[in-house]
């Protein structure tokens, strides 16, 4: 699935993994991501939805900071278990009650097991032979609510439980509350093996191997844990890889690899990629291996470049049309969805300012433009006062501090930028401090060279960040008409020589192409020496007692397949002409 700038990506993977869940409930999904932040971002989507919690896992260490009171990790998923267990029994012992079965049935997940085996199965059964209609017989609606077996363990529910319209109606209802009681022992029969095993070490195994359906990890925790979840016989069926486009070729593979075959086939059904090659690369340190040895190319951008059919998402969702028109260049058709045209939010100018994105020439500030205090760490002192200063107008003018955000394509800038906020805004609440989303303010420090944006795909990065507003700070060169020209000339030369290339490799295969056989190439050079009248008066000598198809065939031969042992003068002769006859073709050609 390639999925541009706000066309949904995270909100595509946590449908198709709600959709396994449901369809296919006996099936186990692991989610792998590249960044612990994109993880719990899908997996906190993942907890808004109707999937149970008790199959939810999160692994890793980025699993503290998902915004969620719940802990979803190893031994927290263990707690939340056996926490459950102890709920279930109390509505066993309630059940019980109500059916007024004597005994203590809700002690452990064994004993409600036979409760539900001996005590409440029975029960269902007569219920429902009572009024399941006969020999076509009809059965009054009364007669539902009043047979009905667990009435008094239904009395907390919102009343009347039968509302004693029609048969149908009512028969829904029942069953219904029968899926109710069902689904109670069916959750106490799965946590009866955390009855059994005592240690949190084992219990957390189980949890992992057998009780969890949806399993979320990093790809650095897959390589790591994989020796021990291969051990422990972790499966799973289906895999989906959010970020793909920024996971190493080879980190792809590791999570493809952490269950070992069954009967020598895999037990792996489905495999989903999400991601977009237009925007972040792998990040490679050895300019080397990411250069010579085109390493920062995922597996993603791979199948891409190769053909393989994908599934384009080709509408936006977050930004105004007109900031979208700063990047959907870089995609087939990427249009926008009808919200972004007719909300109120997308259709007001931004109060105060002229434009909705716009680019600030930012001249240097006491002689200085860029700086580098250390090795690669980059500020530019005139760029960051001015992003604040923008940033403390639109709080002025009532922007909210939460949707304002300042990006930079250095860390030297960012810790710049923060210092300078700290000591214009922190003595003042009024301004608090920027975050990510509506407004983007975006420094891009360099002046001397253009640095991490040459990559086009960090430039469309950068420029899909906003929703309504876009603010860039940078130097602009004067002659930019000179150097647009030079740029579009190169890419038309470039686009050139691509022309070229696969021309001369049409060619080259052409050339390398198995050649014709040799007697079709040589036919009409033999056909003309038969035509001569001294060739006739040989072949009539030479073939006196030859059938005509035996001639036929001889005039098809090469010239050294048609000699036969004759007189040596004859031969002679031959050999003669037929070099003359060569030589004026030769000539000719």
């Amino acid at each position: 699935v390639v999925g541009p700038p706000g066309t949904g990506k995270t909100d595509v993977a946590v449908q198709i993994i709600s959709n396994l869940y449901h369809n296919f409930p006996e099936q186990r999904t692991l989610i792998v991501t590249h960044s612990n932040q994109a993880l719990n971002q899908l997996f906190e989507k993942i907890i808004a939805l109707d999937i149970d919690e008790r199959h939810l896992l999160r692994l890793g260490h980025g699993e503290e900071a998902l915004e969620t009171e719940k802990d979803f990790s190893r031994y927290g998923r263990v707690n939340y278990v056996l926490a459950r267990r102890l709920e279930l029994l109390r509505e066993v012992g309630r059940l019980q009650e109500s059916l007024g079965v004597p005994g203590d049935v809700s002690y452990t997940c064994e004993t409600a097991g036979h409760f539900y085996l001996y005590q409440v199965i029975s029960r269902w059964e007569q219920y429902m032979s009572k009024v399941r209609p006969k020999q076509g017989k009809p059965v009054e609606a009364e007669a539902v609510a009043a047979h009905f077996p667990f009435q008094q363990y239904f009395s907390n529910a919102p009343q009347p439980v039968f509302r004693g319209r029609s048969y149908l109606e009512d028969m829904d209802i029942a069953e219904g509350c029968y899926r109710h009681i069902k689904k109670i022992f069916t959750q106490l029969e799965e946590f009866r093996a955390f009855e059994l095993l005592r240690s949190g070490l084992d219990r957390s195994k189980y949890l992992l191997v057998k009780e969890a359906k949806i399993i979320a990890m990093t790809c650095t925790h897959a390589a790591l844990k994989r020796h021990d979840l291969v051990e422990l016989g972790f499966k799973y069926d289906n895999i989906l890889m959010e970020e793909s486009a920024q996971i190493l070729e080879i980190e792809t593979f590791i999570p493809l690899l952490l269950q070992n075959p069954q009967d020598g086939y895999s037990r792996l059904k489905r495999w989903i990629m999400i991601g977009d090659h237009h925007q972040l690369p792998p990040v490679i340190k050895n300019m080397a291996f990411q250069k010579y040895s085109n390493m920062e190319q995922s597996l993603f951008t791979r199948f891409v470049r190769l053909g393989v059919p994908t599934v384009d998402l080709d509408a936006q969702g977050r930004a105004r049309a007109s900031l979208c028109n700063l990047y959907n260049w870089r995609y087939k058709q990427l249009g926008n969805l009808p919200h972004v045209q007719q909300l109120p939010q997308f259709q007001v100018p931004n109060p105060g300012l002229t434009y909705d994105f716009q680019l600030v020439n930012v001249e240097d500030f006491n002689g200085v433009g860029e700086s580098e205090p250390n090795p690669y760490f980059y500020q530019n002192l005139a760029e960051a006062e001015y992003t604040v200063a923008l940033f403390m107008y639109m709080r002025l003018l009532g922007y909210p501090a939460d949707r304002i955000s300042v990006l930079t394509t250095y860390n030297g800038q960012k810790h710049l930028i923060r210092d300078v906020i700290n000591q214009r805004c922190a003595g003042n609440p009024f301004f608090g401090q920027p975050n990510k989303n509506d407004y983007i303010l975006l420094s891009l420090v360099r002046t001397k060279a253009v640095g991490h944006l040459r990559d086009v795909r960090r430039l469309v990065v950068a420029m899909s960040r906003a929703r309504l507003g876009l603010y860039v700070f940078a130097r602009v060169v004067k002659d930019m008409p000179e150097m647009a020209n030079l740029v579009y000339t190169m890419y038309m030369r470039m686009m050139q020589q691509q022309q070229q290339q696969q021309q001369q490799q049409r060619q080259q295969q052409q050339r390398l192409a198995p050649p014709p056989k040799q007697t079709l190439m040589e036919t009409p050079v033999v056909q003309e020496e038969a035509s001569g009248p001294t060739e006739q008066e040989e072949e009539e000598e030479e073939g006196k007692g030859k059938t005509k198809e035996k001639e036929k065939e001889e005039d098809k031969e090469t010239p050294m397949e048609q000699e036969s042992p004759e007189e040596p003068q004859k031969r002679r002769r031959r050999s003669r002409r037929r070099r003359r006859r060569r030589r004026g073709g030769g000539g000719e050609a």
